[in-house]
């Protein structure tokens, strides 16, 4: 099986000969994949603020660019050109990153964007999708070019093993009608499904987190408890649970990346049972919320 990245790499090279209208940005990362010498490829060098204010320029004049580098160097770098170059002039863009939370966990704190979603759906527009498997990367990513909106997808090594329609929020396993009702994002899904092999809950998958779906929601709700797994900053889209449920009583346990940086390297999989995102670490909290 390819990964999320292999597939989005294919997928940019087809995406270059069948639409005049796109356009690739990259920083250095990920142009050896690339049919560089394309004349609609542009390699602006390790200058990633560069990279969306062209990225702009080039929806300005009626192209759909794709921009891709490393989540921190992606969002976080040019934050202020994803405000204004994009969002201010209100033009469009696909911003594809690679990387996750920790995925490149050995580079240290610099290749590292726990919060990365958060600070996107901070600005206003955008539709941010969370593949959890590599064929979740097609429709996503096709959704993406065929609009005209400012989009983010998000990818990282770990995966699901299994792919999920993705979009709308989906309910793949139903417990009583009081029971909790668990929603795992993107790549959480497999710890998930383990965490709560024998617990009485309702699982359900979202990958595309804003905007929100917030009707799936109270659709899938029996009683009033929610637990959000996010493989990125806990609580990222805690305000979209709120705001769905404003009318109902409901409590929220939210389980992510939590904000003290943890300063040994490791691996992405000792990284992620560090947070608690490993299927014994979603039990245990569940088994502690419960209780």
């Amino acid at each position: 099986m390819s990964s999320m990245r292999q597939s989005f790499y294919r997928l940019a090279a087809e995406a270059l000969d069948d639409d005049p209208r796109v356009a690739m940005v990259f920083a250095e990362i990920g142009v050896a994949e690339m049919p560089s010498s394309h004349p609609r490829f542009y390699n602006v060098g390790i200058r990633e603020q560069l990279m969306v204010g062209v990225a702009a320029g080039l929806a300005l004049e009626g192209m759909r660019p794709v921009v891709h580098t490393y989540a921190p160097f992606l969002v976080e770098r040019p934050y202020e050109m994803l405000k204004l170059d994009l969002g201010h002039n209100d033009v469009g863009a696909v911003l594809v990153s690679i990387g996750g939370s920790f995925d490149a966990s050995a580079s240290g704190r610099t290749h590292q964007a726990p919060e990365d979603v958060a600070i996107v759906g901070a600005l206003p527009g955008w539709t941010i999708e969370v593949p959890g498997h590599a064929d979740e990367v097609e429709p996503a990513f096709r959704r993406a070019l065929a609009s005209d909106g400012r989009v983010y997808v998000r990818l990282e090594l770990g995966s699901n093993a299994e792919a999920h329609d993705g979009g709308r929020l989906k309910v793949l396993r139903r417990g009583s009608d009081a029971a909790p009702l668990v929603v795992a994002v993107g790549p959480t899904l497999d710890a998930t499904l383990a965490a709560t092999a024998d617990l009485d809950a309702t699982v359900a998958y979202l990958s595309t987190v804003r905007p929100f779906d917030r009707a799936g929601l109270r659709t899938a709700l029996g009683g009033t408890d929610v637990v959000l797994v996010e493989p990125y900053l806990a609580g990222t889209s805690a305000a979209e649970v709120a705001r769905a449920l404003v009318d109902r009583p409901h409590r929220l346990f939210a389980l992510g990346v939590e904000n003290p940086e943890l300063r040994r390297y490791g691996t992405p999989d000792e990284h992620r049972a560090a947070q608690g995102l490993d299927a014994a670490g979603i039990r245990a909290s569940l088994l502690a919320f419960a209780a």
